[in-house]
């Protein structure tokens, strides 16, 4: 997984851009990255140069999208195959991901980014073997990685979420990529697979500490079940922490209490648990 999507574009930036050149500036600057970082474009008629390349003026862009160059043209950070996988842009920058028009990562109240960074700040990740099972985007990861974490090791089941994270520059990169980078320095492993089965794989007590962030019940009820919260408590150390989201799925139209349903699984399964945040911290016993 590299990143090097071109410029991303989105319709506030696509709509400064041609207001600049209208204006007859000679450039704009501004972010190309979803605000990572500030460049400039130097401005013509009829295109734009951006890390000396050249690209056309983009016809009028959808709100709550992101466009990357393809080579002929800016086409929309989504795919289909099964289900409809788009990347969100956010106020915060660092963008959402939505399956279906169901928003993966919360963004109401803040970044995704600084939601991951609340949870996994839970988990204390300094100097820690972690397990990072639902990777996404990455954002658990990239914030143990800032945290000081080991080692992280992370799954990821669904490949267009892994494509996502080829054109996100918020997403780690992992080790496969360049073992070297600043950021991760060959902490980072990120494995294309099903955590369901891929945990028997993991040895008993090897990891410090969990993230388990799995989709909605209703996608991948496996991962909310009774057998893989055993193998969660296998694959942890004694005292070692768990953070499993859960939010509050049919809490209003069916009154199920998912979060203590979890929690009250984590318990069978060895944990110590309490709700805290969106989902359940828990203690290996």
């Amino acid at each position: 997984m590299s990143h090097d999507p071109g410029p991303l574009l989105t319709r506030p930036v696509a709509e400064a851009l041609r207001a600049a050149r209208d204006a007859g500036a000679g450039a704009w600057a501004g972010s190309l990255d979803l605000g990572v970082s500030i460049g400039s474009a130097a401005l013509e008629t009829n295109a734009w140069q951006w890390r000396g390349r050249c690209y056309p003026y983009p016809p009028p862009l959808k709100d709550r999208t992101i466009y990357h160059w393809d080579g002929d043209a800016f086409v929309p950070v989504s795919r289909f195959s099964g289900s409809l996988i788009k990347l969100v842009p956010t106020e915060w920058g660092a963008p959402t991901f939505e399956i279906d028009g169901i928003k993966m990562l919360p963004t109401a109240q803040e970044s995704p980014l600084e939601d991951a960074r609340r949870k996994v700040a839970l988990i204390e990740p300094r100097g820690k073997v972690v397990l990072d099972t639902c990777g996404g985007l990455g954002y658990f990861a990239a914030c143990c990685l800032e945290a000081g974490v080991a080692r992280i090791h992370s799954f990821e089941k669904n490949a267009d979420v892994l494509w996502l994270r080829t054109l996100n520059p918020w997403s780690p990169d992992s080790d496969e990529v360049d073992p070297d980078a600043p950021a991760s320095g060959g902490r980072l492993r990120l494995e294309h697979a099903d955590v369901s089965q891929a945990i028997a794989q993991i040895a008993d007590a090897s990891v410090d500490a969990l993230l388990h962030d799995p989709p909605r019940f209703g996608i991948a009820g496996e991962l909310y079940s009774q057998a893989f919260h055993d193998q969660l408590a296998r694959v942890l150390r004694r005292g070692g922490r768990l953070f499993h989201y859960t939010g509050s799925p049919n809490r209003l139209t069916s009154g199920r209490d998912v979060p203590r349903e979890v929690a009250k699984r984590l318990e069978q399964a060895g944990f110590k648990a309490r709700l805290a945040l969106d989902g359940v911290l828990a203690t290996r016993r």
